[in-house]
């Protein structure tokens, strides 16, 4: 019956979302355009270095900016913290109180009915912008691979669902947390691997970066798919991954229950 209850709460979730069916497709396809920049940066880097960057040929660099597209589609919490805090801050949580239903796991259910109904809109141009570039697509050799990819997928998903829920939590606190969000985001675009691949980095940064958070929400598993982590490296980030995952999924629950207690003290 807990179950069913929140199966219920996905379907809701998928209606609710085909309402804006348009706009997802729309910002997704808009999304798209920074793309073409990238193409035309990295072209010029590499005719001007005359040769590779660390590993990367333009091919393969290409290559990782599609996967960071793909990947970024799949695991990214669209408008939930915006969500999260208009539910504190309008009260509507107050009907959770009175409900056996845990509002984290309510929202976790929204979270993927979310994420399945906008791959499903946005799935259409990225297979075509993938077909564009077939050329630059080489799949992994061994077939385990793909299994720990998808692995450390699934964690950075439900990682950038409990920060972003524990930051929409600063809502108890606080009346507008878009500069926290600003701010958190900030980082998760240039330490994640959104803005350049993090093994280009020098060394020490690298090794300092793989205990941040900000490391295996994305990157980590597009380096997973792309072999450039293996043997010991791999078991390391999966471990540490995993450790990530179980913090930021305490800390969600922490910041729910401190901001709960400050709710219902000050009368909310």
């Amino acid at each position: 019956m807990r179950i069913q209850k929140y199966i219920s709460v996905f379907n809701i979730g998928l209606q609710n979302t085909f309402v804006y069916r348009w706009n997802y497709f729309l910002r997704a396809l808009f999304g798209l355009i920074p793309l073409a920049g990238t193409v035309f940066l990295w072209r010029a880097v590499f005719r001007e270095s005359g040769g590779g960057l660390h590993g990367y040929d333009y091919g393969s660099m290409i290559y990782y900016y599609l996967l960071t597209i793909l990947v970024s589609n799949l695991v990214t919490p669209t408008e939930d913290e915006w969500q999260i805090a208009a539910d504190i801050r309008e009260g509507q949580i107050n009907s959770f109180l009175t409900k056996p239903l845990s509002y984290l796991a309510y929202r976790f259910s929204i979270f993927l009915s979310g994420r399945l109904v906008y791959t499903a809109i946005t799935l259409p141009p990225i297979a075509l912008i993938f077909l564009y570039f077939r050329h630059y697509i080489v799949l992994p050799e061994h077939l385990m691979t793909y299994f720990y990819a998808l692995v450390s997928m699934l964690m950075a998903a439900c990682m950038q669902f409990f920060i972003t829920y524990s930051i929409a939590m600063m809502a108890f606190w606080v009346l507008e947390i878009s500069t926290i969000v600003f701010i958190v985001y900030s980082f998760e675009y240039f330490l994640g691997g959104q803005m350049f691949p993090i093994d280009i980095m020098p060394t020490g940064i690298q090794a300092a970066l793989k205990w941040t958070p900000f490391y295996y929400e994305l990157f980590c598993p597009i380096a997973i798919f792309l072999e450039r982590l293996r043997g010991f490296d791999l078991a390391q980030a999966l471990a540490i991954q995993t450790g990530w995952l179980l913090l930021t999924w305490a800390a969600a629950r922490a910041m729910w229950k401190r901001g709960l207690g400050h709710y219902q003290a000050v009368g909310g």
